[in-house]
């Protein structure tokens, strides 16, 4: 698609035709102070190419990659191997310009695409279907809430202790406008999730019970029961899962009764990205399609009999009235969803778990070491690639001196949970194929060092 810049002559015809004297007009409704007189002060002017690349290469130089030092963070976005093949597909023109597929004739590479992606979607949760994708984990989140409230009509969600809480605090901004009620409760420093305090707070005015699975802390919760307490009292189960990679080893939401399960795609084939943009996935019964958010595509014959990709369902208010509209904000993030679904392709399922089986070895021998240190224990009895351990001091403090030790290692609850203070001196460390023993070393030494 090729950038075609509007001429002075342009903009004369166009103001003429609306009826405007000036592109100064067309800004009336904004009060005038509002509006600046002049360029923003100390903002500087025009330089030339070769300075701004000068300045930009500066400034990024402020940054720590996370392939440059050893790597730890995670409680909800992951260091991932993703292969070169990945970027090199999805800048192709074809797919990189590609947006909504609303002319199935001319957009059967999209869609099957995303066809595709359901497909491995719902493989990977053991859903019967999946839509073709949404924003982000959060987001997926409160859709799946919402979704529920409609199917049971009630408007009480217990989110578990476990939640991320910036999935939390997404769900709790929506609810402000839906009036759903959120029965929400901070996780407690455990070896295993308390799995019978969640099952406690369903009643009978409950739509949906949210788990993450693992949780913010790496632990894994029991679904199976927590499924069939939610469903005996007519609510439904929705499983988060921040970190797909997980399901290479561990047993689908899905198989062990989830009805919803939504999670962040972000570690097959997205990368980091500065937090952003990321990849929202979603699956869940295939009784409940007509409450999905978003799209569906679907696989069709034409009049000839050859094999065709369509918009099966599409439920998005640019698509039907905004009142019959299952979501107003959903989207498809197109172009993550295909990163992932390559990434996925070339995985494969054995690679998949092999990948998710080397994580949780890393993570093993990472707790093994920071253990072994001095005021330091870990939480977990059983976790993924990511655990939580408990520090003789606040958390932030240590992040940060790790941190000007040229060490990332972990993320501290004190900082995803400020007003909490029996999580101030905890720390979420994860793990992934990509860390080294040379990584664990320097982390076990910085971490003794600051410790000491």
């Amino acid at each position: 698609m090729r950038y075609l810049p509007l001429t002075d002559a342009d903009r004369s015809a166009m103001l003429a035709v609306i009826g405007a004297g000036s592109i100064d007009e067309l800004f009336a409704d904004v009060p005038a102070e509002a509006r600046l007189a002049a360029p923003i002060a100390g903002l500087p002017g025009h330089a030339s190419e070769m300075a701004v690349e000068r300045h930009m290469a500066r400034l990024s130089a402020n940054n720590t990659t996370a392939g440059a030092v050893p790597f730890f963070l995670g409680a909800g976005a992951y260091r991932h191997h993703v292969p070169a093949s990945v970027d090199h597909l999805i800048q192709r023109g074809e797919f990189l310009t590609a947006y909504t597929p609303y002319q199935p004739e001319i957009a059967q590479g999209t869609l099957q695409v995303l066809f595709e992606f359901q497909t491995q979607v719902a493989r990977l949760f053991g859903t019967e279907i999946a839509n073709a994708s949404l924003y982000d984990g959060s987001t997926a989140c409160w859709e799946a809430i919402a979704m529920a409230g409609r199917i049971t009509r009630r408007g009480k969600a217990v989110l578990s202790g476990g939640l991320h809480p910036h999935y939390v605090e997404t769900a709790r901004t929506m609810a402000r406008f839906t009036g759903d009620r959120l029965d929400t409760a901070a996780p407690e420093l455990s070896a295993t999730p308390d799995d019978e305090a969640v099952i406690a707070r369903i009643d009978g005015e409950t739509s949906c019970v949210v788990v993450q699975y693992p949780d913010i802390l790496g632990r894994i919760p029991d679904l199976a029961k927590i499924a069939s307490a939610a469903q005996a009292a007519g609510a439904l189960l929705i499983a988060v899962v921040t970190e797909p990679v997980a399901l290479g080893v561990l047993q689908s939401p899905g198989s062990l009764g989830a009805d919803i399960v939504v999670g962040e795609g972000q570690s097959l084939g997205v990368g980091l990205q500065f937090g952003g943009p990321y990849l929202g996935l979603f699956g869940c019964r295939e009784k409940y399609v007509r409450q999905l958010p978003g799209r569906l595509c679907g696989e069709t014959v034409d009049a000839d009999g050859k094999r065709g990709f369509v918009l099966t369902l599409s439920t998005r208010e640019q698509h039907i009235r905004r009142e019959k509209a299952t979501s107003n904000i959903c989207t498809n993030s197109g172009l993550c969803a295909l990163a992932f679904s390559i990434h996925l392709t070339l995985l494969g399922g054995k690679g998949l778990a092999a990948m998710a089986k080397l994580s949780h070895a890393a993570a093993r021998s990472t707790a093994a070491a920071l253990a072994a240190i001095p005021g330091v224990a870990v939480v977990n009895s059983h976790y993924f690639n990511e655990f939580t351990v408990t520090l003789p001091r606040d958390a932030r403090q240590v992040v940060r001196a790790l941190a000007d030790r040229q060490v990332l290692g972990g993320v501290s609850l004190g900082r995803l949970y400020p007003r909490e203070e029996g999580l101030a001196k905890a720390m979420v460390v994860a793990a992934t194929e990509c860390t080294t023993d040379e990584d664990i070393a320097a982390l076990a030494a910085a971490l003794k060092e600051v410790l000491a």
